[in-house]
């Protein structure tokens, strides 16, 4: 999602998109995952850190992400591994070289994604924003995949698809972290906390406000798998004006998928919030001893 973010962004921010390796397949293009930059010069086993997640992480419309703060603050080589749309199926796929990457890194913050990205039994997903359905094979987004099914479906139907896609993200999860040999921080980055009051009249009501669809029984299932659990709650410097990076006035930002252009961000945290994050992470950063691990952090 590097890619297309850079097209349509170009004027606000620059992401430095890069390939971080050849061989690690974006599933929703198959094509090489290109990931934000700056692309480091070198990575030494266990002098790095790893962010994944999805654009929250990725930092849309921001020039200085949390994970370049990071950087910043720590002094070490920080992998800014994100897609737009992306839950935790899209990073499970047999990637020995992505997989690598992040085991030998000195830990992975790993980003709480949406809820409503993985597969039930009448959507298939490979991660991201779309699913295939296996009625028929046509691809539809999943909001409005959920849309329809709100509109012509029974409730029980309904709660039942719900039920399926959450317990396959929690599969998706577990399966994702478990195979992350180095140390794991959970990092729940939103404009609210796990508990929402979940309703059936609309799609909003379903499934709240990002990350979709995740409740506390969704958390509770996967922060086991973490050393450690952050969680960054703000909504601070929302809405942003978007502002065009050569000329310093307000811009607007136009994609094929949406009808409405964008003049201020609404949706993607902030740079402010950013901030936030970065000041929670840094001490459980430092706390962990990231820029101290052994080199052989992932061997074994």
């Amino acid at each position: 999602m590097a890619a297309e973010y850079q097209d349509t962004d170009w004027r606000v921010v620059d992401y430095q998109p890069y390939r971080l390796d050849e061989a690690i397949i974006d599933r929703s293009t198959r094509r090489p995952l290109r990931v934000r930059g700056p692309q480091p010069r070198h990575l030494e086993p266990g002098r790095y850190l790893v962010c994944l997640g999805a654009a929250q992480t990725f930092g849309r419309f921001c020039d200085r992400p949390f994970p370049t703060i990071l950087q910043e603050r720590l002094g070490i080589p920080v992998l800014n591994v994100s897609h737009g749309g992306a839950g935790p199926a899209f990073f499970c796929g047999d990637n020995e070289r992505l997989l690598a990457i992040l085991n030998d890194a000195s830990a992975v913050i790993v980003q709480v994604m949406s809820g409503r990205s993985d597969s039930s039994s009448l959507f298939e997903s490979d991660g991201v924003g779309y699913f295939r359905r296996r009625a028929d094979g046509t691809y539809v987004g999943c909001d409005e995949a959920f849309s329809e099914l709100i509109r012509s479906q029974p409730r029980a139907l309904c709660a039942r698809i719900v039920e399926e896609t959450r317990q396959s993200w929690c599969a998706s999860y577990k399966r994702l972290l478990s195979a992350i040999r180095a140390p794991k921080i959970l990092l729940w980055f939103a404009t609210r906390t796990p508990p929402y009051r979940q309703g059936w009249r609309s799609l909003s009501e379903l499934f709240g406000e990002f990350p979709q669809l995740v409740n506390p029984e969704m958390m509770a299932e996967i922060n086991g798998h973490c050393e450690r659990y952050v969680e960054c709650v703000t909504s601070r410097g929302l809405p942003e004006p978007l502002i065009d990076r050569f000329t310093g006035a307000p811009t607007v930002v136009t994609y094929p998928w949406t009808s409405k252009p964008w003049e201020r961000n609404w949706y993607y945290p902030s740079a402010a919030m950013h901030e936030d994050a970065a000041n929670l992470l840094e001490p459980v950063c430092r706390a962990m001893r990231v820029a101290d691990r052994p080199v052989a952090v992932g061997a074994g």
